[in-house]
């Protein structure tokens, strides 16, 4: 393997799957986190074979996931150099940014200001302004939502302004019109992320938020290795929500997903379709399904199906392809709270062309991904330290 001799690189993010707390997780309330760790515990032993052999055992051993004494990949665990635990950061980070100062936060609600601008840009009253989960808040304001036909709004530990409308009394696409103006109004806060979050159902224990959830991002504060590539010339694929994590920028074709099934099913419909570049895929349902609801069986059971797709991604891949398996941060479904947690991400990487694994340590920053994959395509890198030359031998 030579830099500038790859032809295609899938990242793929494993959505809140951390590896335990990282040092400063006291800062944020995390001591004791490590969301693959205690999922592995919960599940009585994890099966999941094929990133044993990467070398996940190797990175930390786990309940049934033992190290193996030749990998077959490039294993290591990541620490987060930016301020934060949030997706946005994270990716933004795996991405070349990092952000020594937090994306604001609300645990007391939105301030008056910003709720008065809303409500006369849309010509809407709101219910909520809270922290809240979003299971929760449904439970108690979506009756009242029905009645009333007002939005609600509400956030969470997240840089994330929410707004939940039932998809029968607040169309799909009106939902996003009055995301759009949250949007338009929040950039000067620095909010990450404006979150739509349509629901259905007749009662509050039948409300289900649905699959036509949809981020407006802020757009990233400095270039990223997706502005490097396409400036290059070399295409990039979104599959899942990367696209509005990045706000669009440095996206050129993109796919929603539905789910991790979904999604990796489109990440190998876009291997099939595109002959260089980068497809950047995001499996939320790590997080959004089983860390945040504190399901650690259903999380491990996610983890289990993505190991058994595994091998159908590798088989896809040419000798100038690479793999990278990685997360944004963790979302430990065992501890207090269902917020993220600030924890070590996994790092595994693989291509068809590694005669033998490579251990990859403990990297200082997420960003060390992106000098990575500007190296194997021969760009310019921007901020993080290359792995690549540990991968080639």
């Amino acid at each position: 393997m030579r830099g500038g001799g790859v032809k295609r690189v899938v990242l793929i993010t494993l959505d809140g799957c951390g590896i335990g707390e990282l040092p400063d997780a006291a800062r944020y309330g995390d001591v004791g986190a490590n969301t693959l760790g205690h999922v592995a515990e919960a599940r009585g032993g994890l099966k999941l074979p094929n990133l044993k052999a990467l070398g996940l055992g190797n990175i930390l051993q786990l309940p049934g996931v033992p190290p193996v004494v030749a990998p077959q990949g490039g294993w290591g665990r990541m620490a987060e150099a930016s301020a934060g635990k949030d997706t946005t950061t994270g990716h933004w980070e795996i991405a070349g940014i990092i952000e020594p100062n937090p994306l604001p936060t609300y645990p007391a609600g939105f301030p008056e200001e910003i709720i008065a601008a809303l409500r006369r840009d849309t010509g809407l009253d709101f219910l909520g302004n809270v922290a809240a989960s979003g299971t929760e808040i449904l439970k108690v304001l979506g009756d009242e939502h029905l009645r009333s036909g007002r939005p609600i709004v509400y956030t969470s530990a997240d840089s994330v302004f929410q707004i939940a409308a039932h998809e029968e009394v607040i169309p799909v696409e009106r939902l996003y019109e009055i995301c759009r103006a949250a949007r338009r109004i929040l950039d000067p806060y620095r909010i990450g992320r404006v979150i739509a979050r349509p629901f259905v159902g007749d009662a509050p224990d039948n409300y289900r938020r649905t699959a036509n959830r949809h981020d407006f991002s802020l757009s990233p504060t400095s270039p990223t290795i997706l502005d490097a590539l396409t400036a290059a010339g070399i295409p990039v694929f979104g599959v899942g929500k990367i696209r509005d994590i990045f706000a669009g920028r440095g996206v050129g074709d993109f796919v929603y997903s539905s789910d991790n099934r979904d999604g990796m099913a489109k990440t190998l419909a876009a291997l099939a379709q595109l002959e260089r570049g980068l497809i950047f895929t995001n499996l939320v349902d790590f997080d959004m399904l089983y860390g945040h609801r504190l399901d650690a069986l259903g999380f491990g059971l996610a983890l289990e199906e993505f190991d058994r797709w595994l091998p159908e991604s590798q088989a896809a891949l040419n000798v100038e392809d690479l793999l990278i398996v990685t997360a944004d941060h963790g979302c430990d479904p065992t501890t207090p709270g269902s917020d993220h947690t600030r924890e070590y991400v996994p790092l595994m990487v693989w291509s068809p062309a590694m005669a033998q694994g490579a251990a990859l340590g403990v990297r200082k920053s997420f960003a060390d991904v992106a000098a990575t994959i500007a190296e194997a395509f021969g760009i310019p890198a921007g901020a993080g330290e290359s792995f690549w030359r540990e991968l080639a031998g």
